[in-house]
């Protein structure tokens, strides 16, 4: 494996540390910003909406550069970012600045993903871009606990400016390793690459990625009050399942890369599609079971990451297909439809519980899984007629 596809784990690392390490440093932000916590926790939600932005758009806008251009001014964003970051004296300057970082964060998992593959033999593609995707991992796995250990014994601020430097050196590491490649949209022009966003196997592959986040954070988005309420556990189950989901995710991740390197990427979805429903009946049916809501948790982390890995693959082959120049703005695109989803899952979770109470939250879940793999299904057979005979 190059080293230049370790030094984008690396950066990615840095990219997800900044996007996460908020949830184990709200309450002293907020002390520190004087500012109320439900206002200071609206910092993950500003990152998010910029990376579910700038992975598409802003990667169409410039994916003429070339990747090497891309990658280091998004690694300088994020550098300069986390020193004012660290530097904000008001709640909206620390928003506004997570926001442009959001902005980068999109644009480099978008370049970084399309560029892994790219770097080594196709049939080892799956295994670069999971390594590409295990620093987001490591981030999520790691980032809240770490943050809120430095947070602790340093402040905020400091945690900001660690980032920081540690988004520095990501950025020396991609000047010094990373190959000095002429983008492949070159000669394509603006309107050629903003459509490829628009194509529709593209958005019917990008939504059934939405549907997958949907299904996972309507759930896990409120697996806090689920565990302590509805299973009836206490705080060292919840700390548990989320130690739980942080590891498995990681080995998904790197599951996922294996799979679709050895079997059919639309069989290897269909499959872990059908996991995924499973695991979230399971957590409906064993609800009032502390230990099993734990047990499925954590492997509610290992499925969806694995997902993830092979859904990024699976529509970035389908790029090479149908829009071969301009296969960075598609992963783009898939890098949106999972912060969107994201963002939706917690959404539907909240009407859930408004409308029918906690305790439907998995079987919600459930039902998004189901329409995920309806879709891949319809896609696949779809695009199995199509081929010539």
């Amino acid at each position: 494996m190059p080293i230049a596809v370790y030094i984008f784990s690396i950066c990615t690392f840095a990219f997800g540390l900044s996007e996460f390490v908020v949830a184990g440093l709200v309450s002293a932000m907020a002390d520190g910003l004087h500012a109320k916590i439900e206002a200071a926790g609206t910092a993950i939600a500003a990152y998010a909406f910029g990376a579910a932005i700038g992975a598409p758009l802003i990667t169409a806008l410039i994916s003429h550069w070339t990747d090497r251009r891309i990658l280091a001014l998004s690694m300088a964003v994020l550098a300069v970012g986390s020193v004012l970051m660290s530097l904000s004296t008001s709640l909206f300057a620390l928003l506004a600045v997570r926001f442009v970082v959001g902005l980068a964060h999109g644009v480099f998992m978008a370049v970084a993903s399309d560029a892994a593959t790219k770097l080594v033999d196709s049939s080892r593609s799956g295994r670069a871009l999971s390594v590409v995707w295990i620093g987001l991992t490591l981030a999520l796995a790691l980032g809240v606990p770490l943050g809120t250990y430095l947070g602790s014994i340093w402040s905020w601020r400091a945690v900001f400016a660690s980032v920081g430097a540690l988004a520095l050196a990501g950025l020396a590491g991609l000047l010094w390793f990373m190959p000095a490649r002429q983008a492949q949209t070159d000669h394509v022009g603006l309107r050629t690459r903003l459509g490829a966003i628009a194509h529709p196997q593209m958005l019917t592959t990008a939504g059934v990625g939405a549907l997958v986040s949907v299904a996972t954070f309507c759930f896990f988005t409120f697996i806090s009050p689920f565990l302590l309420t509805i299973a009836g556990a206490d705080v060292q189950w919840l700390s548990a399942a989320m130690l739980l989901f942080g590891a498995l995710s990681i080995a998904g991740n790197l599951l996922g890369g294996y799979l679709v390197d050895a079997m059919d990427a639309d069989r290897a979805g269909l499959l872990a599609l059908a996991a995924l429903a499973a695991n979230l009946s399971g957590l409906y049916v064993f609800r009032h079971n502390a230990m099993a809501v734990v047990a499925l948790a954590g492997v509610l982390g290992l499925l969806f990451f694995c997902i993830v890995t092979m859904l990024t693959l699976r529509l970035l082959k389908l790029a090479q297909r149908y829009v071969p120049q301009c296969t960075a703005v598609a992963a783009g695109l898939n890098i949106a439809s999972f912060n969107l989803g994201t963002a939706l899952g917690g959404g539907l979770g909240s009407l859930t519980i408004a409308w029918a109470g906690l305790a439907f939250l998995p079987a919600i879940g459930a039902g998004a899984a189901l329409a995920a793999m309806g879709a891949l299904w319809l896609q696949s057979a779809g695009l199995r007629t199509r081929q010539p005979a």
